[in-house]
């Protein structure tokens, strides 16, 4: 294990801002540090078992530190900090103690692993529906039609029985024979939203009211890139101001690019754009970020942005915000159903600019709104996790009591959850989803998207119950298995994260017991 000397150095360096330099302030992987909050993980000398170290299992933080090693992303600014800390590693213990860890975690799934349940039919679970036309109100004020009585102490997670808000408008089985829904029905709902999305958009004014309604239960494909720059508020309501919105934004952003862009590798902000370059080859879908253009539109997005934002730079977890507006973009110009299949050279260079200047203006529209997440110390991030520990807290006692006898700290896997807005924890397709109802809720991105972090907490309750060790838990919290998750599932956590707000954000102790 790396000795403490080595582990200063590196959250020294990790921690400190190059006068006149713009950088990355904290990893995207790990949460900032404060000696006020995590003294306890760098104690100089661990505490020494009473019992034999075989016959004890491994169960606190400080126990499993000590008997493994540091798992920092390794990159070339880490060559120096990583020759420190081989002196004093044996490798070959290490690599079998991580082994051991993932061999247990991997036998004790498998043991625990249920039955496989019966497939549901595709009519008992229906997407999120647009609002009915004899209820109006929309998500965010549709508060009369949940009862009063479905108050804190009835916050139990969302069972596919139970009703939601109308304003809400999921249909959870709503007729007795699923297979009364067929894939006819499904496609004359579908096509009656997209004509009501249509006529929204078409009028001489958009009502963006009207469409933060319609869009708060999803937004067809083909009209997605069109809402979103409305509801972002990059394109006004009025269609006649738009082109030429368009046309002095994008003109603006390339303005930026040719005052900016060249200073890329001067002293002051070669770091900045080093760290840029390094991160973007890490993000995902590979096959998309890995072609040349792609890279350079990122670069330049994530350059201007740190360029033109100095109270936080770039940093970690930044990057990935990019790229759901990017894919959006792109469907209106690419003919494949999947975008990460798609071969972006191919498209006009006169395209690819401006979708590259509309991707710019969205990210830097959502990071106004939560850039206390990314400025020194990220201190957004740090009140957003301790908001949903309080608010798990109140929801689940059972779940934070048993997270807390077995010393697994909220940063320790909620940092990730607020600094990537759970991009790194669901699939592409599904933050897309996610994102048609966060641009459509008032502060989407941090207010509600707090109680999409407690519903998504509470629906691995089994799960995490079952576990008893400090290390299953945070492997578990950490590798959550939501890779073959669809719509359906994006649309039961957001109606759970709705109902939870419904019961809570009005309580006049809401964070307290």
């Amino acid at each position: 294990m790396a000795s403490d000397g080595a582990r200063k150095q590196f959250w020294k360096r990790s921690n400190s801002k190059v006068p006149g330099s713009i950088q990355h302030v904290y990893g995207a992987q790990h949460p900032p540090f404060d000696p006020l909050l995590h003294g306890t993980l760098l104690k100089a000398t661990p505490k020494v078992p009473t019992t034999p170290v075989k016959a004890r299992r491994t169960s606190t933080f400080q126990e499993f530190e000590s008997n493994t090693s540091d798992a920092w992303d390794a990159s070339e600014d880490d060559d120096e900090l990583l020759a420190m800390a081989a002196e004093s590693l044996n490798t070959e213990v290490v690599m079998e103690t991580a082994n051991r860890v993932l061999r247990n975690h991997s036998q004790r799934q498998e043991r625990r692993r249920p039955p496989e349940p019966p497939a549901v039919p595709s009519g008992d679970l229906r997407l999120v529906k647009s609002v009915s036309e004899s209820h109006t109100s929309c998500p965010a004020g549709g508060m009369g039609a949940l009862s009063r009585r479905e108050s804190a102490s009835d916050a139990a997670p969302l069972q596919r029985s139970q009703s939601l808000p109308h304003s809400v408008t999921v249909a959870l089985g709503g007729t007795s024979d699923p297979s009364t829904l067929s894939s006819s029905a499904l496609s004359e709902r579908e096509a009656s939203r997209l004509d009501k999305f249509k006529q929204l958009l078409a009028g001489p004014n958009t009502d963006l009211e009207e469409l933060r309604k319609l869009s708060w239960s999803g937004i067809p494909k083909s009209v997605r890139p069109i809402t979103w720059k409305l509801l972002s508020g990059y394109l006004p309501a009025n269609v006649e101001r738009r082109p030429a919105t368009l046309q002095r934004k994008q003109k603006e952003y390339f303005a930026f690019i040719e005052h900016y862009y060249d200073s890329r590798h001067d002293d002051a902000h070669q770091d900045t754009y080093r760290q840029i370059h390094i991160d973007i080859p890490r993000m995902s879908p590979e096959a998309l970020i890995l072609q040349p253009k792609v890279t350079e539109i990122f670069e330049r997005i994530l350059f201007i942005w740190a360029i033109r934002h100095p109270a936080s730079g770039y940093v970690q977890g930044i990057n990935d915000l990019v790229t759901p507006f990017f894919v959006v973009f792109m469907c209106e110009h690419i003919e494949e159903e999947d975008v990460d299949a798609a071969d972006v050279s191919r498209v006009p260079t006169d395209v690819l600019r401006n979708v590259e200047a509309d991707t710019y203006w969205c990210m830097s529209r959502l990071l106004d709104g939560i850039q206390d997440n990314y400025t020194f110390a990220q201190p957004g991030i740090q009140m957003k996790v301790k908001m949903l520990e309080e608010l798990v807290s109140r929801i689940d006692e059972q779940v934070h009591r048993h997270l807390e006898q077995h010393e697994v700290r909220y940063l320790q896997f909620a940092f990730r959850w607020m600094n990537n807005l759970l991009m790194r924890e669901v699939p592409l397709h599904c933050t897309i989803r996610l994102w048609d109802t966060y641009q459509s809720e008032p502060e989407g991105f941090s207010h509600f998207h707090l109680y999409v972090c407690a519903a998504f907490l509470g629906r691995w309750r089994k799960e995490i119950l079952e576990e008893r060790d400090f290390q299953e838990l945070l492997l578990f919290l950490q590798n959550l298995p939501t890779a073959h998750w669809g719509d359906e599932d994006i649309s039961l956590l957001l109606a759970e994260a709705y109902r939870l707000k419904f019961a809570f954000a009005d309580a006049p102790n809401h964070y307290k017991k």
